[in-house]
């Protein structure tokens, strides 16, 4: 089994604007055999949102990923940066000495629009 090419989209702060707030930039970082599971969609549920939709995905990162925390990143698949995931909470490698497969880290993200 393989996996395929994502990109992770990660805000830094590269400084301060004249007004001194904060500025961000995002950083860009490929990852290469990342399993995706078939996203899941749902309607929103918001009453505001009558026509949005939601899309629900599962990453599966390789053990061999060395890049930092997933926290607030965004993930483009498959080329499509209008569309990018947005990792939920703090994704944790699964550790223990167990090593069946090559992946040890599932990244929850979601998509909505509408």
């Amino acid at each position: 089994m393989r996996g395929e090419t994502v990109t992770v989209l990660r805000r830094v702060r590269t400084g301060v604007d004249e007004g001194n707030n904060p500025v961000y930039e995002w950083e860009r970082e490929t990852i290469e055999n990342v399993l995706v599971d078939s996203p899941a969609t749902s309607d929103a549920d918001d009453s505001n949102r009558p026509d949005g939709m939601r899309v629900d995905a599962v990453f599966r990162f390789p053990r061999s990923y060395a890049g930092g925390p997933l926290d607030g990143c965004r993930i483009v698949i498959r080329g499509d940066e209008e569309n990018p995931y947005h990792v939920v909470g703090h994704p944790i490698p699964v550790d223990g000495g167990m090593t069946p497969t090559a992946w040890n880290m599932s990244v929850e993200a979601t998509y909505s629009e509408g």
